[in-house]
C-alpha cells in the first residue's frame, strides 16, 4: 500500500494495515533483535522554569523536596547502578531553573556554579572519571556553546520534542507558560545538536491535546531535521498518564489504539534507520507494541525509579524478554549510543569516549554483556 501521502489519512485507516506496514519496515531494517539499555537513572535537580501541566518531576523551590543532587550523591546513584551491571548513567533536570527562581540561583551558586548545564559537565566528567557509565543527558533546550561543552562528556543527548503545537501555550493548555516548550525553540535544539553531529534522542508525549494532525506534523518535523544531519538515533512515542497531583489529573490518557495507531505511523513516516521505542512500563502491552512496529524498550533500571512516572514500576527483564520471544524477536542490550554511531567512521562520537565505548561494545556494536535476570 502507498502512505507517502497524505499521512493524516492514516487517523482513518485500518489498524491492522498500518501495523502490518510497519512490522516489515522494521523487520527489514532491524531484523529480529529488539533492544534495550540498561540505565541508572540520576535526577540532578527537580526545579525547572516551565509548568507543564502533566509533570510530575519537577518541584517548586519553596517545596521541601526541591533539590539539586551534590556530586556526593550523584557518586553515590552512579555506582550503585555500576554494580548492578548498568552501563547509562541517565542525566534528567527540570530545564534552567536558575533563570527564573532565585532559590535555584542560590542553591546553584552555593555548588560553585551560575549555569546548570555548567555543572550538568562537570558531573558528566566526574562519572567518567569515577566509574565505567556512559551518561546520557536529558537537559532539554540547549545553546550552541552548551552543546559544545557537553558533547565531550555525554555520549549522547536527548530531548522530547513532545509536539509542535502552538495551541498548548495558551492559558489552561498544557505548555501554558512554559518558556523551553515553545515548539521553535525545541526545533532549534533538534538542528544545534544535528549540525554538531550529536547521536539524540527525541519523540512525542502523546495525549495532552494535540490533534493527530498535529502529531503528524511532528514526526514530520524530526525526520526532516534527520534528513538534514542524520543524528537522531531513537523517536520515543511515549503517552500521557495521569497523575494525582497534577493540573491534568482528570485529563483522559490516550486508548491503546491511539498509541498504536501513532507507533504504526511513526514507523511509517520516519527514516527506517531511526530507532522506535515505546516505554515498557506505561503500558503492559508489549507484544502489541511489537506488533506495531516498535524495536526498542529503552532505559530499564535495575536500581532506581522511573522518576517523570513513579507509580509505574520498571517490567521484569526477563518478563520483557519473553514477550519479544512469544512476539519472534530477541532482546538484546544496547549501549546509551546505538551501534551505527559509533561503528560508522563519520565523528558521531567524541574521539575522548571512543576507546570507553569499544571496551563496551561486541563486535555489532551492542553492549558485550546480558542482564537478562529479574528486576527486582
Amino acid at each position: 500500500m502507498n502512505l507517502a501521502v497524505p499521512f493524516v489519512d492514516t487517523k482513518h485507516t485500518d489498524l491492522d494495515q498500518l501495523m502490518a506496514e510497519a512490522c516489515l519496515i522494521r523487520d527489514r531494517h532491524w531484523g529480529r533483535t529488539v533492544t534495550y539499555s540498561r540505565k541508572v537513572f540520576v535526577p540532578l535537580t527537580n526545579m525547572c522554569r516551565d509548568t507543564c501541566a502533566y509533570c510530575t518531576f519537577v518541584k517548586h523551590p519553596d517545596s521541601p523536596e526541591a533539590n539539586i543532587m551534590t556530586p556526593d550523591q550523584v557518586l553515590r546513584v552512579a555506582k550503585g547502578g555500576e554494580a548492578k551491571g548498568c552501563k547509562e548513567l541517565l542525566f534528567s533536570l527540570g530545564e534552567k531553573p536558575e533563570l527564573r527562581y532565585d532559590k535555584a540561583k542560590q542553591a546553584l551558586a552555593a555548588l560553585g556554579y551560575s549555569r546548570m548545564t555548567d555543572y550538568l559537565r562537570d558531573m558528566c566528567a566526574l562519572v567518567l572519571e569515577e566509574t565505567s557509565l556512559l551518561p546520557h543527558v536529558n537537559a532539554g533546550t540547549l545553546a550552541d556553546d552548551e552543546i559544545d561543552i557537553l558533547r565531550p562528556v555525554a555520549a549522547s543527548m536527548g530531548m522530547m520534542l513532545e509536539t509542535i503545537s502552538k495551541r498548548l501555550h495558551q492559558k489552561g493548555e498544557a505548555h501554558y507558560a512554559c518558556p523551553d516548550k515553545v515548539p521553535l525553540q525545541r526545533l532549534r535544539t533538534l538542528e544545534r545538536t544535528g549540525q554538531r553531529r550529536v547521536p539524540f534522542t527525541t519523540g512525542l508525549l502523546i495525549g495532552i491535546g494535540e490533534t493527530w494532525e498535529e502529531r503528524i506534523e511532528s514526526l514530520l518535523a524530526i525526520n526532516e531535521a534527520h534528513q538534514r544531519h542524520g543524528h537522531i538515533q531513537e523517536v520515543i512515542v511515549q503517552n500521557f498518564q495521569r497523575k494525582p497531583d497534577i493540573a491534568m489529573a482528570d485529563h483522559p490518557e490516550p486508548e491503546l489504539e491511539d498509541m498504536l495507531r501513532t507507533i504504526a505511523v511513526a514507523r511509517i513516516i520516519l527514516d527506517p534507520q531511526i530507532s522506535l521505542q515505546a516505554p515498557p512500563n506505561l503500558s503492559k502491552r508489549h507484544i502489541h507494541y511489537l506488533n506495531a512496529g516498535i524495536n526498542d524498550w529503552g532505559g530499564i533500571s535495575p536500581v532506581t525509579i522511573d522518576f517523570i512516572n513513579p507509580q509505574h514500576e520498571w517490567p521484569e527483564i526477563r518478563q520483557l524478554a519473553q514477550s519479544c520471544e512469544q512476539a519472534g524477536y530477541q532482546l538484546q542490550e544496547r549501549l546509551t549510543i546505538y551501534p551505527k554511531f559509533h561503528i560508522s567512521s563519520d565523528p558521531y562520537l567524541d574521539e575522548g569516549l571512543r576507546a570507553r565505548v569499544a571496551q563496551m561494545s561486541r563486535t555489532d556494536g551492542l553492549a558485550r554483556s546480558q542482564f537478562l535476570e529479574e528486576i527486582s
